[in-house]
């Protein structure tokens, strides 16, 4: 079975505050230093910035007002879509808590922040974070987690043909289906098992038992072409054990 061994407090989260009020931004600024484990990637006064940051770098915890000009919070986690961080939002209107919660969101926390309530809300995100995020350590087991549009989905490694990067996010291809998880190649590479998985270039790694053929610098998996790089091959050849 797949054991939860992580330690809570050992998690690295990248945070994204956005708030107008410079006050606020600078006290939950302030309150993130309480935890090690939280990394404040940026802080934003409005949306437009808080999407130009979403965009270029993985954030984790987006700590984010409701009441912005422009585009409001509510309205700017409507524009995420599924693949999204953690949303705690922080108002100072309890009137708009309803609304965050149908969004599915971590929390919900009312203005002034109070340390032991920020931290509540924290260690909340940090244990969903922990069950959900990404591809969950052990590699004895012959399957993993992933996070998928909302859901924990379970996939059995025999049944992965190959990881592909794609910016902040990672593709895995089954037969005929495909996931896309927020992470990167390294992340997910040291959560599979070695005798099995085995990259092949900087932006694939590829399930050896559900290679097809190969020739020359490409492989075969169901129909798909992955480019094997020089300086994966000949590792790559040694694993495949060629008669």
């Amino acid at each position: 079975m797949l054991s939860f061994i992580r330690d809570a407090n050992l998690i690295d989260m990248n945070c994204l505050i956005v708030d107008d009020h410079e006050i606020a931004r600078r006290t939950v600024s302030h309150l993130l230093q309480i935890e090690q484990s939280l990394k404040l990637i940026a802080v934003c006064e409005n949306a437009t910035e808080a999407y130009r940051n979403l965009a270029i770098h993985k954030i984790d915890l987006l700590l984010l007002d409701i009441e912005m000009p422009g585009i409001s919070g509510i309205e700017l986690v409507k524009g995420l879509g599924e693949t999204r961080p953690l949303i705690i939002f922080i108002s100072a209107k309890k009137d708009y808590a309803a609304a965050a919660f149908d969004l599915n969101v971590v929390d919900f926390i009312t203005k002034p922040v109070t340390p032991d309530r920020f931290l509540m809300a924290i260690n909340k995100a940090k244990e969903i974070y922990n069950v959900s995020n990404l591809l969950l350590d052990n590699r004895q087991d012959d399957f993993v987690f992933i996070r998928d549009a909302g859901l924990i989905r379970r996939l059995n490694l025999d049944e992965i043909n190959y990881l592909e990067a794609k910016g902040d996010y990672v593709k895995i291809y089954q037969n005929e289906k495909t996931y896309a998880v927020r992470s990167s190649l390294k992340s997910i590479e040291e959560k599979l098992p070695g005798k099995t998985f085995i990259r092949v270039h900087r932006s694939f790694i590829v399930n050896i038992g559900r290679i097809d053929t190969m020739e020359g610098n490409t492989l075969v998996m169901h129909k798909n072409f992955v480019p094997i790089a020089d300086a994966y091959k000949t590792i790559l050849n040694n694993r495949m054990q060629i008669l």
